[in-house]
């Protein structure tokens, strides 16, 4: 992190209207720093919006002003949920709520799988539309007003929001960025394939493993939204990834060979790498739990904010836990809907009769939103089980604690391959080729002890704490992750 203050940050409100970004960035301008603007638009769901508002911070340590762009919903959802900072976001960041019509939010349906042979999260989709369709005016005005009083306008949009930000190429002062939430490894296959596949030297071949294809990854409707926004790609002068080299390296070399027209920056590990949960003192309750745990000892189990798990499975789960004989800390909440704030039709998650007293003191539950930055970042989380998602990857890498595999759909079942086979740094709960079948409770109490409680997990305990030294040591002055994003700056404030 830079060394500049945070407080010369313009401080923010929430702008409905152009006059007031118009009056914010002649503010700026005045301001001899703020000459170079940024605006961020992601995309609205959790593990999105989660990375772009911590990559946020990491430019506003540079003292240069960042309007963040949403609707009031997923904007609230943002900074709801953030932890890891102990400072306001609000006093530092623009907030934009720009208004959208309103849109279905139904929850989860666990039996997707049947309908769409998918379990991606196919109610989120509404949500996904309407942002991407009624932010573009919005920002189009925000854009345009900025660019009027700034030196540069640079825009770092979500891959799956460029539509959103495409009149920004009708500024001749602005410039924009594409960022990619997932990994390194997941987007070299992705242009890999785009290109046929080509041959690759051998010696680049060893760096690549066999992964699944996308069959089953998303549905139909999600895979044409995503076309839709990908022609809008050509537009970016840059792609920016949540990952440093000094873990995805031969990936990022890759991608810059494939892709050599644009730039290609790992910004990332974009989470803070020592969490601190002083903000408000609104400690969890399960961290005083953990406090009073053994070093490495408890697993945390957690399956991100888009998966809804059958009634079944959630029973071979439990049982599962409470036969491993291991302590653990299990969040177990239902998928986001499309308005997380919406409290109707939430579904009571069953576990059975009686295991939460009886596994009093061995493990916990909790049921609401939970630190998982803190909580893996603690000296008692020894193991993760996990659904791969990329924010739960770069947290487990970055605080040195191994994976149980249990990806469910997305980009999650490349990213087990990353975890298990590349950095070996984890072991497979459920394989995606078995992904329409339930995981039984002897398959989970073995996955369970093997990452625990056996010498090859502790191999996985050790390789984890290796990359996650490696990584401090890159985020230092002269480290390859601190030379990445101070270039990335002095680039973009040329």
């Amino acid at each position: 992190m830079a060394s500049s203050s945070y407080q010369t940050s313009p401080t923010a409100t929430n702008y409905n209207s152009t006059t007031k970004a118009h009056h914010q960035a002649q503010k700026a301008h005045h301001h001899h720093d703020h000459d170079i603007v940024v605006v961020v638009v992601p995309f609205p769901a959790q593990g999105h919006l989660n990375q772009l508002l911590h990559l946020s911070r990491i430019i506003l340590s540079y003292n240069i002003p960042v309007h963040f762009v949403g609707t009031p919903i997923h904007n609230r959802q943002a900074l709801t949920r953030l932890h890891g900072w102990e400072w306001d976001p609000r006093s530092m960041l623009n907030f934009h709520d720009f208004k959208v019509p309103p849109f279905p939010s139904p929850p989860p349906d666990p039996n997707a799988l049947r309908q769409t042979h998918s379990n991606f999260p196919s109610h989120l989709l509404p949500s996904f539309q309407t942002a991407a369709m009624h932010l573009r005016d919005p920002v189009r005005s925000l854009l345009s007003s900025i660019s009027s009083v700034a030196r540069r306008v640079v825009v770092i949009h979500d891959s799956l929001m460029a539509s959103v930000v495409q009149d920004a190429v009708h500024l001749s002062n602005c410039e924009s960025y594409t960022f990619h939430s997932v990994s390194a490894f997941t987007m070299f296959f992705y242009f890999w394939n785009v290109m046929g596949t080509p041959m690759l030297q051998s010696s680049i071949a060893s760096h690549i493993p066999q992964v699944p294809s996308l069959e089953g990854c998303f549905t139909t409707q999600f895979v044409d939204f995503i076309s839709s926004q990908y022609e809008f790609h050509k537009f970016s002068s840059g792609t920016i990834y949540n990952t440093t080299r000094a873990i995805e390296g031969p990936y990022m070399d890759l991608i810059e060979r494939m892709v050599s027209y644009k730039t290609h920056w790992a910004l990332g590990p974009f989470n803070p790498l020592i969490p601190s949960s002083t903000r408000n003192n609104n400690k969890h309750p399960c961290m005083d739990w953990l406090d009073e745990q053994e070093d490495n000892s408890v697993l945390y189990v957690s399956f991100g904010t888009t998966t809804a798990f059958k009634e079944e499975q959630i029973m071979e789960l439990a049982i599962g836990l409470e036969r491993s004989k291991q302590k653990f800390l299990w969040v177990l909440r239902d998928a986001d809907k499309g308005d997380v704030f919406k409290e109707d039709g939430k579904r009571e998650v069953k576990v059975p009769k009686g295991f939460e007293e009886r596994v009093k003191g061995m493990g916990m539950v909790v049921r609401d939103w939970a630190p998982q930055l803190e909580i893996l970042g603690h000296r008692a989380t020894g193991g993760f089980m996990s659904h791969c998602g990329w924010n739960s990857c770069m947290e487990s890498i970055t605080m040195g604690v191994p994976i149980a595999t249990w990806p469910m759909h997305s980009d999650q079942p490349r990213n087990r391959v990353l975890v298990t086979e590349v950095l070996r740094i984890g072991l497979v709960v459920k394989d995606w080729s078995h992904r329409d079948e339930v995981v039984a409770a002897s398959a989970v109490e073995d996955a369970v002890r093997r990452l625990m409680a056996t010498e090859e997990g502790e191999a996985m305990r050790e390789r984890a704490m290796k990359l996650m030294n490696a990584i401090h040591k890159s985020k230092d002055e002269g480290g390859v992750s601190r030379v990445e994003i101070d270039s990335f700056i002095a680039h973009i404030t040329r």
